[in-house]
C-alpha cells in the first residue's frame, strides 16, 4: 500500500470512509461552482474529482492535502483564457485542458530538478494580495448570480462591477430570497455543527424549493442539464502558437499552487507527526494536472478549506479522496439528472461564502499593524491582480519579492564586536560607529553571505569603522561565523578592502571561518597574507602580540639611534 494510505487499519477505516462521504458532499457543489467561475461546463469540475484525484492520492507524500480545482485556480483560468478565446486562438474548453497539461509538465520539471524552493519567493503578503484580488473579482460574479442578474463574466473587474450596478433594477426577488436563505444556513450551520456538509444541505433544500414551487418559471436561473457518463481520455488539439500563449498562465497556476500546496502540506505533516516530501508532492501535482487535462477537467490546485475539513473530520490518509472519486464517478454515471434543477443563486451563495475568507481582510489588517512595507507589497499585488489581470499580478508579485529580498540583503547586520563577541555598534546606523574593540583593533561581523547585494555596503562600512575610530586602527578582524558564502562581486569587494587596508598599514585577520566559506575564499585567492584564527579572542591576542612586537622594535630602533 502506498505511503499516503499508511496508518489505515481496522480501527480508523470507518472514520476515513465517513470523511470521504463528507468530502464528496463538500466537493461536488463547490466544483460545480468553480467550473462556472472558470467558464467551463459543470462536468469539468466533476471530472477533476475522478481521475486526477485518484492519480494524485496514489502518488503524493502528504497524507491529508486535498487536490482539486479551487477558487484561485478557477479565476486564473477564466481571466487568462477569455482574451485568447476572443482573439480566436482556439476553443475555450480545449485551451483549459492544454493549460492544465502545461501546468502539470511544469510541476514535473520542478520535481525532477528539485525547484520547490522557488515557491518561497511568493511570501505571505504576496499570496494574500494575489489571491485576494482574484477572490474579489470572483465575488462580483457570484453576487450577480445571487441577485438573479446577468453580467458578462468575460469582462475585467471594473466592467463586471459596472454591469452589476447597472443591472440592479432587474434584481429577481426569488433569487435574492434563495441566496439570503442559503447564506444564513451556511453561516449559522458552520457555527452550530461544522462537521455537517452544509453546502450540500443548502443545494438540496434550494433544489427542492425550485422544483416544488416551479420557480424556474418565475425567473430563477438553474444549472440545467448535465451530460451523463464517466470522463473519457482526450488530448487538446491546438496550434503550437496557442500552446506557447498558454505558458504564462500555466506558470502562474503552477507557482500559486506550488506555494500554497507545499506550505499547507508541510504544516499538516508537522501537526500530525509524519514526514512530507516536497518534491514528491510536486510530482503528484504534475501527474494530477496532466490527468485533468487529459480527462476533461481543468487545473488542479491545493484546496486549503477542504484539507482543513478533512482534518476536522479525523481523516489522516488519502482514502477520503479515493472515496470521493468513486462517489463522483457514480454520480456522473447515474445521478446527473439530480443536478439539473440546482438554482444558480444557491450555487453563487455557496461559492461566495467559501471565497470570502480568501479576500484576506484579516491578514491585511495584521500586515498593516506589523509591517507597512509588507502591507504595501500585498496591496500592490491585490490592486494589480484586480484591475490589470492575474498574469500581470503574478509578475508584479515576483518583482516585488525580488525587490523586497534585495532591499533586505543590501542592509545586513554588520556590527563592531567587543572581545567577548557582543556587538558594541552597528556599522549600518546613520551615525558613524567610531569605536574600537581593543587598543588599535576593530572586530567586524557580517551576519550574511557576502554577495552582490551587500558587497558595497560591507566595503564602505568597514572603511568607515577604521577611519572614524577614536584611536588609530592597526588591525581589523573579520568575524566570519555568519558568512556562509560569497560570490564574485563579494570577492572583488573583499579584495578592494584588503588593498585599502594594506595601503594604510592595517593588517587583516579572519576568525571562525566556516569550511565552505574558506574553500570559496581560497578559490578566489583572498587568503594570501591574511591571518586565520579559530576565535575572535585568538585574533585579538595575535593582534596584541603584533602590536607589542612592533612597539619593542620601535624602542630598539630608538635605543640604537641614541647609541
Amino acid at each position: 500500500m502506498g505511503r499516503p494510505l499508511e496508518g489505515l487499519d481496522r480501527r480508523n477505516v470507518v472514520r476515513e470512509l465517513g470523511a470521504g462521504v463528507t468530502l464528496l458532499a463538500i466537493a461536488v457543489p463547490l466544483n460545480i461552482g468553480y467550473a462556472q467561475i472558470a467558464g467551463l461546463p459543470p462536468t469539468a469540475g466533476l471530472y477533476a474529482l475522478v481521475i486526477p484525484a485518484i492519480v494524485y492520492a496514489l502518488t503524493v507524500s502528504s497524507r491529508q492535502l486535498v487536490a482539486s480545482p479551487d477558487a484561485a485556480a478557477a479565476a486564473l483560468v477564466a481571466s487568462s483564457l477569455v482574451g485568447l478565446a476572443a482573439a480566436g486562438a482556439g476553443d475555450y474548453a480545449t485551451m483549459a485542458l492544454a493549460q492544465a497539461i502545461l501546468s502539470g509538465a511544469m510541476f514535473l520539471f520542478a520535481s525532477v530538478f528539485k525547484l520547490g524552493f522557488l515557491a518561497s519567493f511568493l511570501s505571505k503578503p504576496i499570496l494574500v494580495g494575489f489571491v485576494g484580488g482574484l477572490a474579489l473579482d470572483i465575488l462580483v460574479s457570484q453576487v450577480a448570480k445571487m441577485l438573479g442578474v446577468s453580467i458578462d463574466s468575460g469582462e475585467e473587474f471594473v466592467g463586471k462591477l459596472v454591469g452589476l450596478v447597472t443591472s440592479l433594477a432587474d434584481v429577481d426577488a426569488w433569487s435574492v430570497a434563495i441566496a439570503a436563505g442559503a447564506v444564513a444556513i451556511l453561516l449559522v450551520g458552520r457555527r452550530v455543527a461544522r462537521a455537517v456538509p452544509w453546502a450540500l444541505v443548502v443545494l438540496v433544500l434550494a433544489t427542492v424549493l425550485v422544483v416544488v414551487a416551479d420557480l424556474e418559471e418565475a425567473g430563477v436561473d438553474v444549472l440545467g442539464e448535465v451530460p451523463a457518463g464517466p470522463p473519457t481520455l482526450t488530448w487538446p488539439m491546438l496550434e503550437w502558437t496557442t500552446w506557447l500563449a498558454l505558458v504564462p498562465s500555466a506558470l502562474a497556476l503552477t507557482m500559486v499552487t506550488m506555494a500554497e500546496g507545499l506550505l499547507v502540506a508541510r504544516s499538516y505533516a508537522e501537526r500530525r507527526g509524519y514526514r512530507d516530501e516536497p518534491n514528491r508532492d510536486l510530482f503528484a501535482f504534475g501527474l494530477g494536472n496532466i490527468a485533468a487535462g487529459a480527462s476533461g477537467g481543468f487545473a488542479v490546485g491545493a484546496s486549503t478549506s477542504r484539507t482543513a475539513a478533512m482534518d476536522q473530520a479525523g481523516a489522516r490518509t488519502q482514502l477520503p479522496a479515493l472515496v470521493a472519486a468513486a462517489g463522483t464517478l457514480l454520480l456522473l454515471i447515474f445521478g446527473t439528472a439530480l443536478l439539473a434543477d440546482i438554482p444558480s443563486p444557491a450555487i453563487g451563495a455557496v461559492v461566495a461564502v467559501a471565497i470570502i475568507p480568501l479576500l484576506g481582510i484579516r491578514e491585511f489588517a495584521v500586515l498593516w499593524r506589523l509591517d507597512r512595507f509588507e502591507f504595501a507589497v500585498g496591496a500592490a499585488c491585490f490592486l494589480t491582480t484586480l484591475f490589470i489581470g492575474a498574469i500581470p499580478g503574478i509578475l508584479v508579485a515576483f518583482v516585488l519579492a525580488l525587490v523586497n529580498l534585495a532591499s533586505r540583503a543590501a542592509r545586513p547586520a554588520l556590527d563592531v564586536l567587543a572581545s567577548d563577541g557582543e556587538p558594541t555598534d552597528s556599522l549600518l546606523d546613520p551615525a558613524p560607529a567610531g569605536s574600537v574593540t581593543a587598543p588599535a583593533v576593530v572586530v567586524v561581523r557580517l551576519a550574511a553571505p557576502l554577495f552582490f547585494a551587500n558587497a558595497a555596503s560591507f566595503d564602505a562600512a568597514v572603511k568607515r569603522a577604521v577611519t572614524d575610530a577614536v584611536e588609530p586602527v592597526h588591525h581589523v578582524v573579520l568575524d566570519c561565523e555568519a558568512i556562509t558564502d560569497l560570490d564574485v562581486t563579494g570577492a572583488e569587494a573583499f579584495e578592494s578592502l584588503r588593498s585599502w587596508l594594506r595601503d594604510r598599514d592595517v593588517t587583516l585577520a579572519m576568525s571562525r571561518m566556516r569550511p565552505g566559506a574558506r574553500r570559496r575564499c581560497e578559490k578566489f585567492g583572498l587568503l594570501d597574507g591574511v591571518e586565520i584564527h579559530p576565535t575572535n579572542r585568538a585574533a585579538l591576542a595575535a593582534a596584541d602580540h603584533a602590536a607589542s612586537a612592533a612597539h619593542d622594535d620601535e624602542e630598539d630602533a630608538h635605543g640604537r639611534g641614541h647609541r
